[in-house]
Parts: C-alpha cells; sequence; structure tokens
C-alpha cells in the first residue's frame, strides 16, 4: 500500500517533532535556539517547535500516540511536554514567554582570528572573519596548501566585486587582513583560534596539546568539529575553560548557523564572548551542551534514517516521499536528495553516532543506508547514491 502524502509527513515529520520536544525539555538547548537551529542550518521554513504550535499540540500528540501504539518504538511516544501542553491548549510560544535574554557582549577582547585548516571550511571561516574587518592568521601544512587558501578567498571575493556587492577597495582590505604561515607559532599571538581540520580526535588533541602551549593566556580555543567530544580536547590542555565549539555549517561564507558548543568546564564569559563574536561577524549563533549531534545534526539524521526505513518497508517510493516531504512540509529538499548531496558516508557515520550516544533501537542505521556506503554509492560526489547523478 502507498502511502498519501500526508501520512508520509505524519511518519517522518511527527517523530522529528517529537525529538524537539524532548531536546527543550531536557534544557539542553532553548526553544528559540531549536527553532533557529533547524531554520538557518537547514533551510526549513519554521522550526520545529513552532511548528508544532501551527499544527496544535493535541493534534500533534494524538497522531503520534497512534504511531506509538502501533511501532512501540520509545522514539513515537509522545513527549512528557507534548502531553502537557496538549491537555492545557497552550503552545510553546506560551510556554517559553519571556525566556529571551540580553545580547551577549565581548567578555574577552578579539583583534586577531586564528585558523588551523586549509580545507574548503577552513577557507570560509578566514573569509568571513576577515569580512567582518578582523585580522587573521592562518596556518596550513604546507606553502600550497596556505597558498591555496588565499586563491579560493581571492576567487570568492572577485565573484562579489563583479556581482558589484564589494568595491575592489573592499577586496584589497580583505586580502590585506590575511597572513598565512605553515608554522603553528604564528598563532601566539591570537586571541582566539579557530580549528577546523580532519575528524580525527588523535589528529585535534594532539593539536589543542600544541595550541596549548603556543597561545598565549586568555585564548579561546574553539573547534568546529560537527562528531568529535569536544570535553576530550579542553581535557588535553591546561585550560579547559577556554575550551568550546564553534561548529560553522558548509560554506562558512553563505551559511548562516553557528552552533555554540560548551562543555561542563567552558568559562561562561568565554561562552558569552563567542556569541558575541558570531553577532559580530553576522551570523546567527545557537547555544547547546557537548553530545552527539548538538541540535541541527540530532533532530535532522534520525529523520533521514526513517525516510530510509520508510522505503525498505515499500510503503512509499523514494520520489514519492521527496515529493510529499517537500509539499507538506515546505522543506527544501526532500530526505533522499539531501541525503545525496550530504553523502551517504557522513551520514551514516552521525547515524552510528547518535544510535552510540542514545542507544535508543528506533535509532539503529537503516540497513539500506548501510548497503549504499559499501557498495560506494555515497551520493553526488562519486555520482550515485540513492539517485543515479552520472
Amino acid at each position: 500500500m502507498t502511502l498519501t502524502n500526508e501520512q508520509i509527513f505524519s511518519t517522518l515529520v511527527l517523530p522529528y517533532l517529537n525529538h524537539a520536544v524532548r531536546m527543550y525539555e531536557a534544557s539542553y538547548a532553548s526553544s528559540t535556539d531549536i527553532d533557529a537551529g533547524m531554520r538557518f542550518g537547514c533551510g526549513y521554513p519554521q522550526g520545529p517547535l513552532a511548528t508544532i504550535d501551527q499544527l496544535g499540540a493535541a493534534a500533534v500528540r494524538d497522531q503520534l500516540a497512534a504511531r506509538f501504539a502501533e511501532s512501540g518504538d520509545h522514539l513515537h511516544e509522545p513527549a512528557e511536554l507534548l502531553e502537557k501542553l496538549a491537555a492545557e491548549g497552550r503552545t510553546f510560544a506560551e510556554e517559553t514567554a519571556g525566556a529571551e535574554s540580553a545580547a551577549p557582549q565581548l567578555r574577552h577582547e578579539i583583534r586577531t582570528v586564528g585558523v588551523v585548516g586549509t580545507g574548503t571550511m577552513a577557507s570560509g571561516i578566514v573569509q568571513v572573519f576577515a569580512q567582518a574587518g578582523y585580522d587573521v592568521v592562518f596556518v596550513g601544512r604546507g606553502e600550497d596548501k596556505v597558498n591555496g587558501v588565499i586563491a579560493s578567498i581571492d576567487k570568492g571575493l572577485s565573484k562579489l566585486v563583479a556581482k558589484e556587492k564589494i568595491t575592489e577597495d573592499a577586496k584589497s582590505d580583505v586580502l590585506g587582513r590575511l597572513t598565512a604561515s605553515t608554522e603553528r607559532e604564528a598563532l601566539a599571538d591570537a586571541d582566539i583560534v579557530v580549528e577546523a581540520i580532519a575528524e580525527d580526535l588523535a589528529i585535534k588533541t594532539e593539536l589543542y596539546k600544541d595550541l596549548d602551549r603556543i597561545c598565549k593566556p586568555g585564548a579561546i580555543l574553539a573547534t568546529t568539529t560537527s562528531s568529535m567530544p569536544i570535553t576530550k580536547l579542553g581535557e588535553v590542555t591546561s585550560r579547559p575553560e577556554a575550551v568550546i565549539g564553534m561548529h560553522f555549517f558548509n560554506p562558512a561564507t553563505i551559511m548562516k548557523l553557528v552552533e555554540v558548543v560548551t562543555t561542563a568546564d567552558t568559562g561562561a564569559d568565554v561562552n558569552e564572548t563567542v556569541l558575541a563574536l558570531c553577532a559580530n561577524v553576522g551570523k546567527v549563533a545557537v547555544s547547546c551542551g557537548d553530545r552527539s549531534g548538538f541540535i541541527v545534526n540530532c533532530l535532522l539524521f534520525p529523520y533521514l534514517n526513517d525516510a530510509v526505513k520508510l522505503v525498505e518497508s515499500g510503503a512509499a517510493t523514494m520520489d514519492e516521499i521527496d515529493a510529499a516531504i517537500k509539499e507538506q512540509a515546505s522543506f527544501p529538499m526532500g530526505p533522499f536528495q539531501l541525503l545525496d548531496v550530504v553523502g551517504n558516508d557522513v551520514s551514516l557515520a552521525i547515524q552510528q553516532e547518535l544510535f552510540a550516544e542514545f542507544k535508543e533501537p528506533g535509532l539503529a542505521p537503516a540497513a539500506l543506508l548501510e548497503q549504499k556506503v559499501a557498495e560506494g554509492a555515497l551520493g553526488r560526489k562519486t555520482g550515485k547514491g540513492f539517485h543515479d547523478y552520472s
């Protein structure tokens, strides 16, 4: 039996809404940050908690309860807060009214920004800070690598000049703020160092030991990791209170969201400074704690995984699911289009991390996703994933 578009929506989107309620219920992130995370991190028209208000807490609760009765999956059991709001006829907007806090301030002076890395993400971060007026020192493993960053930024700025978004003088000013080096010691005077190297804990911890030795007292050490435990990076330094996550989204020059991730050791002054710094460079910062997936990946990838499981069940095809989600939820892409853009290997790795962290049977990676990765069908980057791009 093929599901209707409305049934596909309820099957895939309602558990995602339930996850978001549980995230807020656990005080992991504020309602504002959860909604902003999904709007600016995924391009959704509104966040999950605002969506519940639009649909009605009682309607969402009732459909989830019916799904739970059928599946027995704890992830489909309506969250306690959802039950409470439904019973009281209240909204998340009412629940969280008055929770807004004052705009964050720079508690540390930030004049010079250091960046470690020369990949696409690192290059984008260098450009973001330099365009915002900061002097940027960036470090790579060789002259060819650091020259590649400058060439990439030059090319990006030239496109902005051609579109008349900036002037040639502004471009020259940005490039003039860049200092490239192949030696980490060049970061000695940086006020904050943003690390954007390989997602490998051994490599990152070695770097953090070195940065702790090199960087001046009071310098903040930030990681762009989307998956590594930030607490472990802080533990290898003498300044765990100065270690924080700044998870930029790719491409950093375009995507507005930065997840600012604190550990139990991160100082409140460091957190506030990084939040204010994000605002200064034109980004939307959301706050959360150090656990797998942060806000966006924790909510996004179980939904993508559920879409693969729905295809496995035979209840709907990939094309039917993609079309239904775009029509019913107004998401910019259907789940299979998005999986192929992200990369099935990346998606599987994130889902495995979430399953290991939360130990929910419903988070077990879909067999078809594992099969695609085993076949090397990773998505657009290999020319074939759930769809064929050759």
